[in-house]
């Protein structure tokens, strides 16, 4: 009607309730956004540690999934899991290997957008006297603030973490080039990850340019796919959504082309809840379009439901199981 505001930048800055006062920057937010973080942090802690990341529950992890008919070839494979488990301890494997199956060690990363909450937490390493960043143990650049002569690509390049750098259709080889020798200047294994997130049907068109500029150029590098970011539309209804199959074949397409290339395809970014909310469409339990308003609680990014993440856990699981025997007929050949 009208009435122009400044524009809700997520929680840690500004609210998103349409009013004047709502859209006033707050800088007590970050603090209320680290209370949060921390809490979080605990609360994985507290699961990694006391048995809910034990292998040997993978049936509660998926009861109620693999009920569903639909899903009665992942109820198959939660069951040769079991058989798998079996075999270990009937086999007499050691406690300290079964230790390993039961807890997980996990890190905390996240995207350094927000540079005056990173530079809150930034800390000179007692062991290296270099800058650590401690809002998280791997900081990444997003795909709008990858600028080589940006601010956050300046704040990333000083300090001692693991670095992600996300790669869209508009990274070009020059600007990868540039971004490789300030962020990994000493080419250290480890130090960079680059985030692919092209969208589904357009990765063939991108990934080999760009592995071939890293391969040119002798870079150490760790490849991971982000499958959500670059498959998010806007429906009739004005909600925005990610369908289920476009994040698959995303996924697909980058193990396709690493296979082609010889290269490793080195992780997978997923946005996801525990809670049964109806934001992404598609998966076995089918989210409509229709049902998008029933449970869409998110003020940003469309997230995957418990549902669709398990689901998707198994699909990726059945794409590594296959890029592996590839690897296999390949070197046997």
């Amino acid at each position: 009607d009208g009435v122009e505001l400044p524009s809700y930048r997520g929680d840690i800055i500004n609210e998103l309730d349409f009013t004047e006062a709502a859209r006033v920057p707050n800088p007590e937010k970050m603090l209320q956004a680290y209370m949060q973080a921390a809490a979080t942090l605990n609360l994985l802690r507290a699961f990694s540690t006391g048995g809910y990341a034990d292998v040997n529950e993978v049936h509660r992890w998926t009861l109620g999934f693999t009920e569903a008919d639909e899903a009665e070839r992942f109820r198959d494979m939660a069951n040769r899991i079991s058989d798998t488990l079996d075999f270990i301890r009937a086999a007499g494997v050691n406690s300290e290997r079964q230790h390993a199956l039961r807890q997980v060690d996990f890190y905390t990363s996240h995207e350094a957008l927000l540079l005056e909450y990173e530079e809150a937490f930034c800390r000179v390493d007692s062991t290296t006297g270099q800058n650590l960043a401690g809002s998280g143990h791997m900081i990444w650049i997003g795909d709008r603030t990858r600028q080589p002569d940006g601010a956050h690509v300046e704040f990333a390049r000083g300090v001692l973490n693991p670095i992600g750098l996300k790669c869209g259709p508009s990274m070009t080889s020059d600007d990868l080039k540039k971004l490789m020798a300030t962020l990994n200047p000493k080419n250290e294994m480890g130090r960079l990850t680059l985030i692919a997130r092209f969208g589904a049907g357009k990765v063939a068109d991108n990934l080999p340019r760009l592995i071939d500029t890293v391969r040119r150029e002798g870079a150490n590098v760790v490849w991971v796919c982000d499958p959500m970011h670059g498959n998010t539309v806007k429906t009739n209804s004005g909600y925005k959504t990610r369908f289920f199959n476009a994040i698959l074949q995303e996924v697909r397409e980058f193990f396709a082309i690493h296979a082609a290339e010889n290269t490793v395809p080195g992780g997978v970014h997923f946005e996801m809840t525990g809670t049964d909310v109806t934001e992404c469409t598609g998966g076995v339990r089918a989210v409509l379009e229709e049902n998008l308003s029933d449970r869409y609680h998110t003020a940003c990014d469309p997230r995957l439901n418990a549902s669709q993440a398990l689901e998707l856990a198994f699909l990726v699981a059945g794409e590594l199981s296959n890029l592996r025997l590839a690897r296999e007929t390949r070197a046997t050949g």
